[in-house]
């Protein structure tokens, strides 16, 4: 006997081939993202908690500071680990801070102690740091000192103003990506991978002008400001196109879970690393908005102390980003040989 087209069997194909089906997958996907988004940035960013703190200690050895209880104190009250690195000058350890190889700058003093922090390094541990160590201070019977040696400019007291312009060039990156693919789909490859660098280009200066000369937000080095942004929305276009590339209409999903479940919430940009769950603080330098925040950050702050390694995680995301897109071309919907293929086959 036949099946009945009118069944069970005959109800699910004609729901798998009809408008309404990617409508309710789409209805499930935004549901989740809606939830894995509100939860991935509640998890990094609303109980920042330390787990190690990278400080300088000079004047005694770091084996007789770490015995002192002051530092004991500290531990306890952060409910970290103060990782002492020992200097015999204090000007060694200004420029362990300005290489941000260190947050604050522990002396130790005759029945006090001094902490230098820097608030340019973090604001977050910065914060954490000038308030507690008073209150441990005050507890074990010691003076403390604390000032800040690096401040955050005026018009970003927060710190945040970084975070927000890499996030803006991250996500206008993938939408204008996006929206190549929608609004100019006939484009060859070579022709796509031109525009979204021209949409970067002008996109960073936007950015950084709109920032810098029309808040007066944050003084920024121009050139170097407008060069991170424009290669952070490179690549971040070439994300979405490369995923464009190996998963067609569904490519939203991995460069959200990608460039904004994951990568945003473990930048360092509005919660310093050291405050990050440990895994969040390790992956974040090695994802594109990570290294965007520490190459813009290192550029306003720690000018002459600027490292490649952010523009090269950045560049390999764009060169593997690139690579793969170039290489499995013919998969992707866009260019005028998949679009003239598509209507022949119509045609025909």
């Amino acid at each position: 006997m036949g099946r009945d087209p009118t069944g069970e069997e005959g109800c699910w194909s004609a729901f798998r081939h009809s408008p309404f089906f990617p409508a309710a997958v789409l209805v499930l996907i935004v549901a989740a993202a809606a939830g894995l988004f509100a939860g991935s940035y509640t998890y990094a960013m609303a109980n920042p908690t330390p787990h190690n703190i990278p400080t300088a200690v000079t004047g005694v050895p770091a084996s007789e500071i770490k015995r002192a209880e002051f530092v004991q104190g500290m531990e306890r009250a952060l409910g970290a680990e103060l990782r002492l690195r020992h200097f015999a000058a204090y000007e060694e350890a200004r420029n362990a801070v300005e290489d941000q190889r260190v947050y604050a700058i522990l002396q130790d003093r005759h029945h006090a102690a001094e902490l230098d922090v820097s608030g340019a390094s973090g604001a977050t541990v910065a914060q954490l740091l000038t308030q507690t160590a008073p209150q441990v201070g005050e507890e074990i019977g010691i003076p403390v000192a604390v000032r800040d040696i690096n401040p955050l400019q005026k018009g970003d007291p927060r710190g945040l103003a970084l975070f927000y312009i890499t996030l803006a060039s991250v996500v206008v990156g993938f939408v204008g990506a996006i929206q190549l693919s929608v609004h100019a789909r006939e484009l060859n490859p070579a022709e796509r991978i031109a525009f979204t660098a021209v949409y970067s280009v002008l996109g960073g200066f936007t950015i950084a002008a709109i920032v810098d000369w029309g808040l007066d937000a944050v003084r920024l080095p121009f050139a170097e400001s407008w060069l991170i942004l424009a290669l952070t929305m490179f690549t971040s276009g070439m994300v979405f196109t490369m995923f464009n590339a190996l998963f067609g209409r569904w490519a939203m999903l991995p460069t959200w879970g990608l460039m904004v479940l994951l990568g945003n919430p473990s930048s360092g940009g509005a919660v310093s690393w050291p405050l990050l769950p440990s895994l969040l603080g390790e992956i974040g330098r090695w994802l594109p908005p990570g290294a965007s925040v520490n190459a813009q950050h290192t550029a306003v702050y720690f000018r002459q102390h600027q490292h490649f390694f952010p523009f090269a995680v950045l560049l390999a995301w764009a060169a593997l980003s690139c690579t793969v897109f170039w290489i499995w071309r013919h998969r992707h919907p866009g260019g005028r040989e998949t679009a003239g293929a598509a209507a022949a086959a119509a045609a025909s």
